[in-house]
């Protein structure tokens, strides 16, 4: 009896220090990373659980009311442009991986064969659209006003010789948009859905020195959940390393 008692009450600790993470992401990387430290995890006595977003907006919300503990989708700059219109106190965790923004098109091989008076799709969000516009420049076909960073717009562009016009649309409509426009912007995890890589099938694409890393993010209060950081250290393994090196062939760049 005393043995049974015990036994039972053992099984109620294991039960008890076993915790439930809900982590939302977008499918690609993000959704994929997360599925393969889920086992790691589980070792850890952590159940994570994925739910997976098609937007930029909602893993934001979701995680700022409480139905999510964390997110990982997104650079410190486009979180920091959200919460200025929606403070939701939420922090970042740790720095992941750099999925890098790429210029693509479905008529031309080189940034130079873009026509003038063509078109480029944008996203429409004040943070991507400034990484985006700032790839642009790189790339050569603009030029932006000394100082614009991270804000830029449009509006601060100060040199377009080939007088480029710029299409602002959902994140998540810009590869469909491709073939309706000479050039688009398309965030990586995107374009790994329909099967594009960022480096050998871009125009022009980001270098792995742009502050454009994603991170994990919580809110304040999670912050220092034993089991959020243990899925920050599952994240930032040499295991979680290797994995994204060998997944999506140097496509999504490791940040730790």
């Amino acid at each position: 009896m005393r043995k049974t008692l015990l036994l039972s009450a053992l099984t109620l600790a294991s039960f008890a220090s076993a915790g439930t993470l809900r982590v939302g992401a977008t499918p690609v990387p993000a959704g994929e990373l997360l599925n393969f430290v889920k086992p790691i995890l589980t070792k850890q006595g952590v159940d994570l659980q994925i739910k997976e977003f098609s937007d930029y907006v909602q893993p934001n919300v979701a995680l700022g009311e409480g139905s999510l503990d964390a997110n990982l989708f997104q650079h410190t700059p486009y979180l920091n442009a959200f919460q200025q219109n929606r403070p939701l106190n939420i922090v970042v965790v740790k720095k992941i991986y750099l999925p890098p923004l790429g210029l693509y098109s479905k008529k031309y091989k080189n940034v130079t064969d873009i026509p003038k008076g063509g078109t480029i799709a944008v996203p429409n969000d004040p943070s991507n659209e400034a990484r985006a516009l700032l790839l642009i420049e790189k790339s050569g076909l603009i030029r932006l006003k000394a100082g614009a960073g991270v804000r830029a717009t449009p509006a601060d562009i100060v040199s377009n010789i080939k007088n480029l016009k710029f299409r602002e649309l959902e994140a998540a409509q810009l590869p469909r948009s491709l073939q309706d426009v000479d050039a688009g912007i398309v965030n990586a995890n995107y374009a790994l859905e329909i099967g594009l890589n960022p480096v050998k099938d871009s125009l022009f694409h980001e270098s792995k020195n742009s502050v454009y890393v994603n991170v994990l993010a919580t809110t304040k209060d999670k912050l220092n959940n034993p089991d959020l950081q243990k899925l920050a250290g599952a994240l930032t393994s040499p295991e979680a390393k290797a994995w994204l090196l060998k997944k999506y062939g140097g496509t999504v760049i490791p940040a730790f």
